[in-house]
């Protein structure tokens, strides 16, 4: 290998300010709506794409493509129609003896269905079954005699992933797709003369799912090189050949960032543990012997996603709740409140306050305590918590 097998802890770190300026920096619609997070919501997309009479006006073009693909993976002689498909999504899959019920059968993502044939497709990031169940995918589309295929419409391959069935699945990747949809696009300048809103929004989608960032600017470009340089990685400017440098040191950064990542959300874990304990053994009772009404009945830690790193402090009466948050949390939040928090110290405790009328945020404030701290395990005669909570309830 050239170069060194191992990078500094802290290029990573170091490099993320200058990464995430340049992300940021870039103009997409998909980014600005936070689009393209969840399954559902790319398959709201796929969909749309692979109906022949979607308001993309490209006809049947994406549905010709993506059949194309799938017949490339299927055994020879069983390739399917090309087109003539409805496209339905959310589809109740047979359950248990054959039967279409909600309770045991599956939920396919996305199907394409003609009287001949018909393609079931599960999206998901990987390409996995993720719990569901093969052959009922495959029961949905032979229904009726029609020859049928199972796809994984994926971000990325997986094969030890696909186990129950699931290995006899066709897999799609979504750059495999939208590649080949931007190569026929970019082949079309009629239909781009004619539709530019289409062209837009197709062209934006390309960007955010398969190019990924642009390149950075000169200062950010800058910072990077810095970091490089105080961390005892710039020797890798001289190395060649440097295609093959850059791809090594990409695997690299990429290997380490996976590490931090599930490093830090186990971080995350630990710290709603400790709090949990901490808010149902010494804060609630700090808080009920201060507080003149409404006092904390319950402690409760019942989300999950973006708002999963919170402690809820349910109060009687109908008093507003409290919540302890931090992390990601803490962050989507401070977006939510009419006042945001001046310099938001990301490494601290907040606390926000639900409001009664709209059941949304109305106030969100630090606590001066750091997470670490919490790590560490805070003391019952530590009362900056007690403190941040009497004084956003109103106390």
């Amino acid at each position: 290998m050239v170069g060194s097998p191992v990078i500094a802890p802290e290029l990573v770190t170091a490099l993320v300010p200058s990464l995430s300026r340049s992300l940021a920096e870039q103009f997409n619609v998909f980014r600005v709506m936070h689009h393209g997070t969840h399954e559902k919501q790319l398959s709201n997309v796929f969909a749309w794409l692979l109906n022949e009479q979607g308001t993309h006006q490209l006809g049947d073009a994406p549905q010709r493509i993506f059949l194309d693909l799938v017949n490339a993976a299927l055994p020879e002689g069983t390739a399917l129609p090309v087109t003539g498909y409805a496209v339905a999504q959310e589809v109740v899959t047979p359950g248990h003896e054959g039967m279409l019920d909600q309770e045991s059968a599956d939920i396919a993502d996305i199907v394409l269905s003609s009287p001949e044939a018909a393609v079931v497709v599960e999206n998901f990031g990987t390409s996995d079954g993720h719990g569901h169940d093969y052959r009922r995918y495959l029961a949905l589309g032979t229904a009726g005699g029609r020859a049928a295929a199972v796809v994984l419409l994926c971000e990325r391959r997986a094969p030890h992933l696909q186990r129950d069935g699931w290995e006899q699945a066709v897999v799609v990747t979504d750059a495999e797709y939208l590649n080949a949809l931007r190569a026929h696009v970019a082949d079309d300048r009629s239909w781009t003369r004619r539709h530019p809103d289409q062209h837009l929004f197709i062209r934006q989608l390309f960007e955010h799912f398969v190019e990924g960032p642009a390149a950075m600017n000169t200062e950010d470009t800058l910072a990077f090189l810095t970091a490089m340089c105080e961390t005892g990685e710039s020797a890798r400017y001289g190395q060649r050949p440097r295609d093959r440098v850059a791809q090594e040191f990409g695997d690299l950064i990429a290997a380490r960032a996976r590490r931090q990542l599930e490093d830090s959300r186990t971080l995350l874990a630990s710290t709603k543990r400790a709090l949990r304990g901490y808010a149902s053994t010494v804060l609630i009772d700090q808080v009920n012997e201060r507080i003149t009404a409404g006092p904390i009945e319950k402690v409760v830690t019942r989300f999950v996603g973006q708002w999963e790193w919170c402690v809820e402090l349910q109060r009687a009466d109908k008093h507003p709740t409290v919540f302890v948050e931090y992390g990601p949390t803490a962050v989507v939040e401070r977006e939510r409140v009419p006042q945001q928090t001046e310099n938001p110290d990301y490494s601290q405790v907040f606390v926000t306050l639900k409001d009664a009328k709209v059941g949304g945020i109305s106030r969100i404030a630090h606590t001066g305590v750091r997470l670490t701290e919490v790590l560490d395990g805070l003391t019952a005669d530590d009362v900056r918590l007690r403190d941040a909570v009497l004084e956003i309830a109103g106390e």
